[in-house]
Parts: structure tokens; C-alpha cells; sequence
């Protein structure tokens, strides 16, 4: 006996006082009705989990994978600038039946829950004029209690005669479950992750890759059982789990949630958040310089990471065709280079932050000062030491240094990988036949002022056809920090 069966069986003939019988008789009319006509309420699967724990990536999953169902996806952000949708899109070209359906700027388990019933009768007028579905999957966004939203399904009898609730599935990022669930909130709002895994049917440990001890996975899978009792707990790493831990499931019981939560069919009640938590989202056409970003977004992960729940944006990147898609839980950060930009599609940037007490002027300044215009560009020009065409010398050994000629700032070469940020100074040597280096630091100990020193000192800087040449890729990349950094030779 499973332990869904389990508590199914320990609930189902206790008399339910936090029921309305009403809901129940209409529950079971619902059924018999839909069985009578030969006809199957559409099961809904609710995906939630806080913020990063992974829903998007095991959605993807779902629909690439090989199952044979056309599903209708819902999905929520907490954000006002959609990005979980440019993430999936790509997946749902590959499934013509199946929809997409976003639900922006808000929380789905109360400033927006009337756009879900709205959505879900949507499907239901699209069901009767031939739309075929096999499921729904609602993804929450990390800041929803899955209560309100279970709510949905047993209090508007339209969707009730229609939908049937088939599981919440709760997602749980094993790296920064136990910070969440830890958190001190505000007086009287309520605690995110804890309420999305005392009311789960199901739930996914992803991640346990960030946590390699098993003692310590031992300690957080305990840590959920003393929430939750009942939901099977499955491990796994970037949400790859099968399709059966997720879709027809058939484990919401409405008797066993109503004895857990005696409150959630409560319409009376209200959700409380924390107001402490915030989003920004951005939207801008244009493209981003990589260097600026890179090392704007070191900063934030450096000195905001507490405080930044979750970033995530797609980018146009100055000088590279493909999509930047980059997304980050606290410190934990990972990027690709996705999709390319289709022919006559604008190079747009969207961008969003979760976070607690988020300085949103600041962070909206910082992201445009990485925007690739030219006024940022002699900005970040104005802050370097050295001017074009100084003299300067470099470090080219442990005690050698090599004099020069600053001839470009911000140099890269176009074959590098286009993550690989750009260099503050490209400087033309003054010996005979050496040509080009890059400084990777403007730093004292890897670039001086010219201070007389080294072959050719006083000379003037020396052009040779070997240095004028297309300057060649650095081999050994950019010079560490300390006293043995050096410029290195492209």
C-alpha cells in the first residue's frame, strides 16, 4: 500500500466538519456525471516549489519527453517581465496541440486567481468546440501556496464539473531548502516553502547534486517527512524525473487535505505574503556588453546573494547570434547560449529579480550600465588608467617587464568563446618581431606606467608586419591575481 493509499484509507470514513457537504455531494455528482456521459474530467496537475527549486526545468522535461500526452501548460510568474515562457516556447513548437498560457506580474493563489478560473473555463468552451487534451499542468510560481489553488477546483462549479485535481507536485532544491524553511517571516504572513510541502501530494529533492553528503540529504529528507508524512519523496538531479512521478498520479484526496488544512476551503481567508518581497523585471530592447555584465552580476552574487531569491533573463549579447539564457538561486548561477535569434526578431533583454528588500532603482541602473551603447562603453573607458596610446609597461615574467604602447581598450578576440569577457588594454610591445598582448587586469602588478625599463625602452613603439598581423587567441586565458600575474601573449 502506497502512502497516498495509506492515508487515503486512515481518512476516508472520518466525519469531515471542515467540509462544506455541499462541495462533496457536487465532488461526487461531478464524477458520476462525467462517467455517465463516458466522459473524463481533465485531470490538473499543480507543479509548485519556492523559489529555484527547479519547475521550469522539469516541465521542459515533460514536454520533451516521449509520453503521448497533449498537454495545456499554465504558467504563472511572480515577475512582471514573463521569462519561464521564452524558456519553454522552444519545447512547445515540437508539440503543436499542446498550449502555453501565461499569467503574468502576480501570485497565482491570490492577486491573480481569478485569471486561473478565467484560463481554466477558457479550456473548458476551447474542450467543447474540439480541443483535445490528455492534462493540465499548472506551474505556481515560487512565492504560491498550493492551498488557494487546490481551492480553485472544488468552489466554482464549472471547473469542478470539467477539471479534477490530479496531484501537487512540490519541487524542493535540497542546496537552500532548510534557509527557506528557517526563514523568519513577518507577523502573520505565512511561510512559502513550508506551506508548499506540508500540502504536497508528491515531492521532488532536486538538486542533491549540490549536496554530496549523504548524511546530509538523510537530514533534509527528514526534515520534509516531519512536514509531511504523507508524500512520497524522490531524489533527483536538474528535475529529471519520469513523467509517472508527475502526471496522472490520481493522489489529491480531498478528505486527507481537509483534515491536514482544515482551513483551505476557506473562500474567506486570505493569503498573507511577505511584504518584504519583491520583484523587478526588465524589458528593453538592445544588447548587453558580456564584460559589463559579467562583471555587474559578480558583484550582485557577491554582496546580494541572500537577499536574491532567484534571477533569471534571456539577453541579446553585443556580437553573438544566440540567446543568452542565464538563471540563479542566491550564489548558485548557470548560463548557456540557447536558441539563436530568428531572422528579423528584434535583440531584446528581459530580465527579473526575486528578492527581499530588492533596491529596484539600483538594479534597474546597474543592468543599463551593461547595456552595449557608447556612452556606457567610454564610461567604462574613463575608469581604466591608461589612455590610448600611452606608454605603460607590462609584466611578462615573474621580474621581467616589457614596455609598450596601449593601442585598444576593451580588447577580445572574435574566435574566443563569446563568455569569455573582454581584456581592459591590448598593447603593442616596443620589441622587435613580439606584437600584441593583452593585459587581463588593469592592475599595478600586471600593468605600470612606463617607467624606462626593458629592450627597446627608449625607443618609440616598433610596427613590424608580425605585429600588425590579426592578433592571435591567448592560449593560457586570463592571468591569475598575486604577484606572479602577467600579461599574456595573443
Amino acid at each position: 500500500m502506497s502512502a497516498h493509499e495509506e492515508h487515503k484509507h486512515n481518512h476516508g470514513d472520518h466525519d469531515h466538519p471542515n467540509i462544506n457537504p455541499d462541495i462533496l455531494a457536487r465532488e461526487e455528482e461531478a464524477q458520476e456525471e462525467a462517467e455517465g456521459c463516458g466522459r473524463k474530467r481533465m485531470p490538473v496537475t499543480v507543479l509548485t516549489g519556492f523559489l529555484g527549486s527547479g519547475k521550469t526545468t522539469l516541465l521542459n522535461h515533460i514536454l520533451t519527453a516521449k509520453h503521448g500526452w497533449r498537454i495545456a501548460v499554465i504558467e504563472n510568474e511572480f515577475g512582471e517581465v514573463g521569462i519561464d515562457d521564452a524558456l519553454l516556447r522552444k519545447n512547445m513548437k515540437e508539440h503543436t496541440e499542446d498550449e502555453i498560457i501565461e499569467t503574468l506580474n502576480g501570485c497565482i493563489c491570490c492577486t491573480v486567481r481569478n485569471d486561473l478560473i478565467q484560463t481554466l473555463q477558457n479550456l473548458v468552451t476551447r474542450q467543447i468546440n474540439g480541443l483535445k487534451l490528455d492534462a493540465v499542468v499548472i506551474e505556481s510560481t515560487g512565492m504560491a501556496l498550493p492551498a488557494p489553488i487546490a481551492q480553485t477546483f472544488f468552489v466554482d462549479e464549472i471547473i469542478q464539473e470539467y477539471f479534477t485535481l490530479d496531484g501537487i507536485v512540490t519541487l524542493v532544491d535540497s542546496k537552500h531548502v532548510e534557509q527557506h524553511l528557517d526563514e523568519v517571516k513577518a507577523e502573520g504572513a505565512e511561510n512559502e516553502s513550508k506551506e508548499q510541502v506540508a500540502f504536497a501530494d508528491r515531492i521532488i529533492m532536486n538538486k542533491i547534486d549540490l549536496v554530496p553528503e549523504e548524511a546530509d540529504l538523510q537530514r533534509i529528507e527528514g526534515r520534509l517527512r516531519s512536514i509531511n508524512e504523507f508524500a512520497p519523496i524522490i531524489r533527483c538531479t536538474q528535475a529529471t524525473v519520469s513523467v509517472d512521478n508527475v502526471l496522472n498520479l490520481n493522489a489529491f484526496d480531498l478528505r486527507h487535505h481537509a483534515t491536514q488544512a482544515p482551513d483551505f476551503l476557506d473562500t474567506s481567508k486570505k493569503t498573507v505574503h511577505d511584504r518584504s518581497i519583491s520583484s523587478i523585471g526588465i524589458d528593453v530592447p538592445g544588447e548587453v556588453d558580456m564584460t559589463a555584465l559579467q562583471n555587474w552580476m559578480n558583484g550582485i552574487l557577491g554582496e546580494e546573494s541572500e537577499n536574491i531569491y532567484r534571477m533569471k533573463g534571456v539577453l541579446a549579447v553585443k556580437g553573438v547570434p544566440k540567446k543568452f539564457v542565464y538563471q540563479a538561486v542566491h550564489m548558485i548561477f548557470s548560463s548557456t547560449f540557447d536558441a539563436p535569434w530568428a531572422e528579423g526578431e528584434e535583440r531584446v533583454c528581459k530580465l527579473t529579480f526575486i528578492g527581499k528588500h530588492l533596491d529596484k532603482p539600483a538594479l534597474r541602473e546597474g543592468f543599463m550600465s551593461c547595456m552595449a551603447t557608447e556612452e556606457n562603453f567610454q564610461k567604462r573607458v574613463a575608469q581604466l588608467r591608461f589612455k590610448l596610446g600611452d606608454r605603460v609597461e607590462c609584466r611578462v615574467g615573474p621580474d621581467e617587464w616589457a614596455p609598450g604602447t596601449v593601442t585598444q581598450h576593451f580588447w577580445r578576440d572574435h574566435r574566443w568563446p563569446a563568455n569569455v569577457p573582454s581584456k581592459p588594454y591590448q598593447v603593442l610591445l616596443d620589441a622587435k618581431g613580439e606584437g600584441h598582448i593583452f593585459a587581463p587586469l588593469d592592475e599595478d602588478h600586471v600593468i605600470r606606467a612606463y617607467q624606462g625599463a626593458g629592450p627597446n625602452a627608449a625607443g618609440p613603439a616598433v610596427c613590424t608586419p608580425a605585429a600588425a598581423a590579426e592578433p592571435q587567441a591567448a592560449e593560457g586565458g586570463a592571468a591569475a591575481g598575486g604577484a606572479a600575474a602577467e600579461c599574456n601573449a595573443s
